[in-house]
């Protein structure tokens, strides 16, 4: 992965710097980078990971104890006091880059830093200064402390916090206001600014597998017995052939036919079939037809070998229905005549 690609999220050029720093000697301060939120630490490999937990952890390695965080960068989207683990205090202070600091910027940092030593003159706790890169608006401030606090020759502070840094302040403003600019007032440095904010985070949180790896530190191993896996990975199959497969045979053109014409062939214009491409059913002889008779003929032949043809018989007919009468019981030669209708004739009453 190339160190110098610019994420989406990550602050640009945040992978060239060192994480964290020595504690400058015979002072309460250590410079680092800006530790990253959960979000954006998915975003890099794990070796890269910087959060306010790695924090913590590099400090301790070095038999130390942090107890403020002071935020000069000029956004919160880094990270919220919610991330910080609830043993560390955090002070917003927002501070443009590029330029030297405002007097009013050098107060409030002056403030900050004299009243955590106030309430923690009883114990050794560092303060914990980061910008973007922990470099340059980080080196002007702690040095400006120094100089206008503690008396410090502005040489001396810048070669201390350079060589505590591990990196050296790279703007040349803030190097030219150090050395040849005037002291900064100190006064009103005992009065508070405001408040730190004490961190939220209780538990530590877990960090899953990250986009930027690769796939195959992603993917389980064979042999593990955590990925439940029955089959060998695609790469343990053999490849057929050593990964090619033969050619298929070449074959050779179908040949040409041509007709006995020499003209060319039209394919948009009919031309009669060749006379050998007729097929003519053959006729049947006697012989076939006699030997395997249709259906129809066959009976025909079954009925002429038992005799002539018949009439169909003619239906019987019972002799009740000759002498069976109608319910008036009249003899049947009174029927022969039409039925005569009866005439009805009025009369009257008179």
């Amino acid at each position: 992965m190339p160190r110098h690609s610019k994420r989406k999220g990550v602050p640009d050029r945040w992978l060239d710097y060192k994480a964290v720093g020595k504690r400058l000697h015979g002072t309460r301060f250590i410079a680092f980078k800006v530790p990253l939120k959960q979000s954006l630490n998915q975003q890099l490999p794990r070796a890269d990971v910087f959060g306010p937990w790695e924090l913590l952890d590099r400090v301790r390695k070095e038999n130390q104890e942090l107890g403020l965080i002071i935020d000069l960068t000029f956004t919160s989207r880094y990270y919220k006091p919610q991330d910080l683990p609830e043993s560390l205090l955090f002070v917003k202070i927002f501070t443009a880059g590029h330029e030297v600091p405002k007097d009013d910027t050098i107060l409030s940092f002056k403030r900050a830093v004299r009243t955590f030593l106030r309430d923690n003159a009883d114990n050794d706790k560092l303060i914990g200064v980061h910008c973007t890169h922990g470099l340059n608006r980080t080196g002007y401030l702690i040095c400006r402390y120094l100089i206008d606090v503690d008396g410090m020759d502005p040489k001396e502070a810048v070669a201390l916090f350079n060589s505590s840094r591990g990196h050296a302040i790279e703007r040349q403003n803030y190097l030219q206001d150090l050395q040849c600019g005037p002291k900064r007032s100190n006064k009103g440095m005992d009065k508070p600014d405001q408040e730190p904010q004490r961190g939220c985070a209780v538990r530590r949180p877990s960090h899953p597998a990250t986009t930027s790896q690769s796939r195959d530190e992603r993917r389980p191993r064979y042999n593990d017995s955590r990925s439940h896996r029955s089959f060998p990975p695609r790469s343990h199959y053999p490849a057929p052939h050593d990964g090619l497969l033969p050619n298929p045979p070449v074959l050779r053109p179908p040949p040409i036919l041509h007709s006995s014409m020499d003209a060319p062939v039209q394919p948009y214009r009919w031309t009669p079939p060749h006379p050998d491409s007729y097929w003519d059913r053959p006729s049947r002889s006697a012989e076939t037809w006699s030997r395997y008779p249709p259906p129809q003929a066959a009976r025909l032949q079954d009925d002429t070998r038992r005799g002539p043809l018949l009439p169909p018989p003619l239906p019987r007919y019972s002799p009740a229905w000759t002498g069976h009468t109608n319910s008036h019981h009249r003899p049947e030669e009174q029927w022969a005549g039409p039925r005569r209708r009866h005439h009805y004739t009025h009369t009257n009453p008179e």
